[in-house]
């Protein structure tokens, strides 16, 4: 026996689905519909929820296949269970209008790796997209070029030529898979692989459509309008939901847009704040004053307090990105410009305030390095009276004073 099994020796397909064991084949649905609901994972995050879909799936393709549900009621779970593989108990059975109903195909295939009567999902398709700073920070509408896989428009996706229809396929009746046995002496194998005369796809085209050779699809070069949300940053990436290239029975693939924003010459950015540098002369860091900073709506005047240092910022609130979420600021980095080169006058004015500086620093160096005598409090007081002086009494009274 080939391919993947859980237990189900003490496992009864009608009381999984809770069905009676004349249930119909519309009732076995409509309870398999039921609890495909309740047991998916997507949906139920319960640890068994996963095995629980697999069980109730594997009820439905034995007892929804009149011959495998003949085989079921003679045998039992454990007596089919020892003849079939995972692949036998799923071959031929049509889950595609249940799943589809219940947007499941995806994820059914990714949970049996295989069926051929499963719709497969279109393949996603990545570019990329430059924008300018600007674009990034307010948004912007870009339109773009892709090339993706579409049905065919002359065949509507059956590959057949107009005038004609596929057939089934007369090797594997339909469900693209056949069983192949293999055996070692007495041990049996069964096998089932995917159809050589179909291609697994469970039918032939005697006719193909000359548009598309019999595949069923084109591929074609497309423009795509892209919405870029104000805010976004570099190495962000936009997804377009069934842009993508077209399915089997299933839905289209997505496009990701990998997007690259390119540095500005004055503006950086440290999330939704936007960082600007700006160079003061040493004067203006000085005494302080007004001065026109850049920012993403144009100029902007700002105050430089008095005696502001280098690397000092000043932060201009909501002048920054204003896209998603809450809106930031514009962060002023100050440098002050130290000049290499002197006027007469200018070299006169600052030897001048070195002169002042000096002189401040010599009236406090006076007082720099040197220790005061500790204050004689004893000597300051007058001396405290003895009773020989005076009466006792009065000696008490001048205690207390």
């Amino acid at each position: 026996m080939v391919g993947k099994r859980w237990k189900v020796a003490d496992v009864d397909y009608y009381e999984v689905l809770g069905v009676p064991r004349n249930a119909t084949k519309e009732e076995i649905k409509a309870a398999f519909r039921k609890l495909a609901l309740q047991y998916h994972p997507d949906r139920n995050k319960s640890p068994e929820a996963e095995e629980k879909f697999k069980l109730i799936s594997e009820a439905y393709a034995v007892l929804s296949d009149d011959e495998k549900r003949r085989e079921y009621d003679a045998e039992g779970a454990e007596g089919f269970g020892r003849k079939h593989s995972e692949e036998d108990i799923f071959s031929g059975v049509d889950f595609g209008d249940i799943f589809r109903d219940l947007n499941m195909e995806d994820f059914f295939q990714t949970l049996f790796g295989y069926g051929p009567s499963s719709a497969q999902r279109g393949s996603d398709i990545h570019v990329s997209l430059k924008l300018s700073f600007e674009e990034a920070v307010k948004g912007v509408q870009k339109t773009i070029r892709i090339k993706r896989i579409e049905v065919c428009p002359t065949c509507g996706g059956t590959g057949a030529a107009p005038g004609t229809a596929r057939k089934t396929c007369p090797t594997c009746g339909g469900t693209g898979y056949v069983r192949k046995v293999s055996g070692i002496g007495f041990a049996r194998f069964v096998q089932v692989v995917p159809c050589n005369t179909c291609g697994g796809r469970g039918y032939v085209i005697e006719k193909p459509c000359p548009t598309c050779g019999g595949t069923g699809y084109v591929r074609k070069e497309r423009s795509i309008i892209v919405d870029v949300p104000a805010g976004v940053e570099d190495g962000e990436v936009l997804r377009l939901a069934g842009q993508g290239n077209a399915g089997r029975s299933g839905r289209s693939g997505d496009v990701y847009v990998h997007l690259t924003v390119a540095p500005h010459p004055t503006f950086a950015r440290d999330g939704n704040d936007v960082v600007v540098d700006i160079t003061i002369p040493m004067s203006k860091a000085a005494l302080g004053g007004d001065i026109e900073v850049p920012t993403l709506e144009g100029k902007q005047v700002v105050h430089i307090s008095p005696g502001t240092q280098p690397g000092s910022t000043i932060r201009i609130k909501g002048a920054g990105v204003r896209g998603r979420g809450a809106s930031g600021d514009e962060v002023v980095r100050i440098n002050v410009q130290i000049p290499k080169k002197l006027t007469e006058r200018q070299r006169q004015l600052l030897e001048e305030f070195e002169k002042e500086e000096e002189n401040r620093d010599s009236f406090f160096s006076r007082f720099r390095g040197r220790r005061l005598a500790p204050l004689d409090l004893t000597r300051a007081l007058p001396p405290t009276p003895t009773p020989r002086d005076i009466p006792f009494c009065r000696f008490q009274q001048q205690l207390c004073v």
